[in-house]
């Protein structure tokens, strides 16, 4: 398939800039397997799914990882750390007039010493020279890494709804959207009804945002992210599946975590790295449903979910969604779809 394939136009008015009045509050289409369309609230989600189904969450957590600030020289300066190695080091994009070289120092949000020690491929390793630890600095200085496509800089709000009720552990620097539109109190309701639930986490980068640039799928480079399938987790898959019941994803990420665990056909405990590129064609092993958000065009998340529901189907689903004025991206409404027959 080409590029091509996935492009759709959006009026800029349904680019959900900012977040709804509550959680609960966004739409929720619901994509059928004979291609049939529902339209409904996202507290209907409860509607849909039964006692002994898993509902598998991204409990990663967003940390505040953009910063801005000067170069030694004065030219101004904008980073956002893609992955924290450690107490003092991380890497990170930098946008500056000038590239900054290794051995260069940055001053960042007035106080912040830090040195540029070199590259990694389009990243630059930095090390911050400051006893506090990494993740305590970006906390007291960062601001949340919001889209580019919302356009405008992070609000106090933003600390708290750019973020899941879940979130844990932290390193992500895109929140893991689908979930949301998740409160404590539909949790709790899921659990009345006897759905279980499953945490894994995948540390969301920037690259989730990189636009394919080549015509053919198959040529595109997929970035790298780190995430962990705990045995209990694998355990829980297995035992769902042998009772019949159906894996529900929450999101994307969570998506790429399970089928990155089941690349042997089986699920098993997995902990590192995944390039997992998911476009029609794939074979899926494991998900059976997924709660996600309206992505961007010609984006590999917008393959993924054509390769899960179907290309045509996804493609008219998007356009009844723009008729409808449903409100796309990070902050916007939610799809439920179900996998499509192979």
């Amino acid at each position: 398939m080409q590029r091509s394939d996935f492009s759709f136009t959006l009026p800029d008015h349904l680019i959900a800039r900012f977040p709804p009045a509550q959680r609960r509050d966004s739409r929720l289409l619901i994509l059928h397997p004979d291609a049939s369309i529902t339209h409904a609230q996202f507290p209907d989600l409860l509607d849909q799914v039964q006692a002994g189904d898993l509902m598998v969450f991204n409990n990663t957590r967003v940390i505040p990882a953009r910063l801005l600030g000067q170069k030694s020289t004065g030219g101004q300066v904008e980073v956002l750390i893609e992955r924290v190695l450690d107490d003092q080091r991380a890497l990170a994009h930098v946008r500056a007039s000038k590239s900054p070289k290794a051995g260069s120092r940055l001053r960042l949000e007035g106080e912040l010493d830090v040195e540029c020690t070199g590259r990694e491929g389009a990243l630059f390793c930095l090390t911050f020279h400051h006893a506090e630890p990494l993740l305590s600095l970006l906390e007291r200085y960062g601001h949340m890494p919001l889209p580019p496509y919302m356009d405008r800089a992070d609000q106090p709000e933003d600390q708290e709804r750019y973020q899941t009720v879940y979130a844990q552990k932290p390193g992500a620097v895109a929140a893991p959207t689908a979930g949301l539109h998740f409160d404590q109190q539909l949790l709790a309701q899921l659990a009345q009804k006897g759905v279980q639930t499953a945490f894994v986490t995948l540390h969301v980068g920037a690259g989730t945002f990189q636009p394919v640039k080549v015509d053919k799928l198959e040529e595109h480079v997929m970035h790298q992210e780190w995430l962990e399938v705990t045995e209990e987790v694998a355990e829980q898959v297995r035992q769902t599946q042998a009772a019949g019941g159906r894996i529900i994803a929450v999101g994307t990420t969570s998506v790429r975590c399970l089928e990155t665990a089941s690349h042997s056909g089986q699920i098993q405990a997995y902990r590192g790295e995944t390039d997992i590129f998911i476009y029609p064609g794939y074979q899926w092993r494991c998900v059976d449903q997924l709660i996600t958000n309206f992505h961007l065009p010609e984006s590999t998340l917008l393959m993924l979910v054509a390769s899960f529901a179907g290309h045509q189907p996804i493609m008219q689903a998007y356009q009844e969604a723009i008729d409808e004025g449903y409100r796309f991206y990070s902050y916007g409404d939610a799809m439920l779809l179900t996998r499509a027959s192979a």
